[in-house]
């Protein structure tokens, strides 16, 4: 399929620049694709769409105040850098703006002291990426380091700059595995009292783990979408979790995967597991798109995706294009938020 044929308009102002006002308070498109039509609801009312039995799949990675800024040294220029991913215990994959000044060699700072992080070049890439090393002065752990002077990496369509409550609200609440760059956005929508009525009404959680990277939002850059490669991005099925999948799979229950994140990483695995989730860690590269046979996942609860991107794709592989495309004009002529704290879409 074209690039083109996952196009839409949006309308700018209903692309979310706030989270809603209270956690747990927004909207559901709940879409079935069975008969094809959808409904309008909340995300309070998600368990009355899912059934006993069921089992919601979320990814616990924990976002990283990964966005960087800082200046050249010794010309004092100011640099922009987006951890992407921690290659070692010193080097990482980067994205540095402005790209064409940071050859091989540049060195930068970011923050004051007690709290300074130097940077060195050690290789150039496409799109302004970059290997770098990353250290603290005085032995100070790097980690501490990026929790201190790190900036929360908001999407650049939210045209503001990120505020202490970013630093809660771009999380999940049950985030606890160190190491994405970007939310796993569907479960910002999860509440403790939401998770705890779901379970009430006999819906099981399991977690997994996948630290998203650029992989997730890398753009397609080409027509041909055949031609778009998902870079790997790490990820971590414990043994507990595959046993719950596959029992209540084996039970007749349905696999609520939240968010396309935990999409890819239960698809990539059954993949190469045929059709069977295994406790496994390693690194996803899935590229869902059209035409791709879904193993695991029954049920797909997610956020409004930008036109064009890798996620729109999954999601209408998932439910197909121009039922997804109807939905997406629905929520538009009604007025829903999207993209990452925007509103949800349940698809059953």
């Amino acid at each position: 399929m074209r690039l083109s044929d996952f196009d839409f308009h949006l309308p700018e102002h209903l692309i979310a620049q706030e989270p809603p006002a209270e956690r747990g308070s927004s909207r559901l498109l709940v879409v079935d694709r069975r008969t094809g039509r959808w409904s309008d609801a909340r995300i309070a009312d998600l368990p009355s769409h899912l059934a006993s039995g069921d089992l919601l799949v979320v990814n616990n990675s924990r976002v990283i105040p990964a966005r960087l800024l800082g200046h050249r040294v010794p010309s004092g220029g100011r640099v922009e850098c987006l951890l992407l991913r921690r290659l070692d215990d010193r080097r990482w994959d980067v994205l540095l703006h402005p790209g064409q000044k940071m050859k091989p060699g540049t060195r930068a700072r970011f923050g004051e002291p007690p709290h300074v992080l130097e940077l060195e070049v050690l290789s150039q890439h496409t799109f302004g990426r970059r290997t770098v090393t990353l250290t603290a002065p005085g032995g100070v752990p790097v980690d501490a380091v990026i929790d201190a002077i790190g900036h929360m990496p908001l999407p650049p369509y939210i045209k503001r700059p990120d505020t202490p409550t970013d630093r809660d609200r771009y999380q999940t609440i049950y985030a606890t595995r160190r190491g994405s760059v970007a939310a796993p956005t569907a479960g910002l929508h999860l509440t403790a009292d939401l998770l705890g009525r779901l379970e009430r009404a006999g819906i099981g959680r399991t977690e997994i783990t996948l630290h998203v990277g650029y992989g997730t939002f890398k753009p397609i850059r080409d027509e041909d979408i055949s031609r778009h490669v998902i870079d790997p991005e790490p990820f971590e099925i414990d043994a507990v979790a595959a046993a719950r999948i596959n029992a209540t799979r084996v039970a007749g229950g349905r696999i609520v995967a939240v968010g396309t994140t935990t999409t890819r990483t239960l698809e990539a695995v059954a993949t190469e597991h045929g059709g069977r989730i295994e406790a496994a860690a390693g690194e996803a590269a899935l590229f869902i798109r059209p035409g791709h046979r879904f193993r695991v996942v029954d049920a797909l609860l997610t956020n409004f995706h930008l036109p064009k991107s890798s996620l729109l794709v999954l999601v209408c592989a998932f439910a197909g294009r121009e039922l997804v495309l109807e939905a997406y004009q629905h929520a538009i002529r009604e007025g829903y938020r999207f993209y990452s704290y925007g509103d949800a879409m349940l698809i059953i």
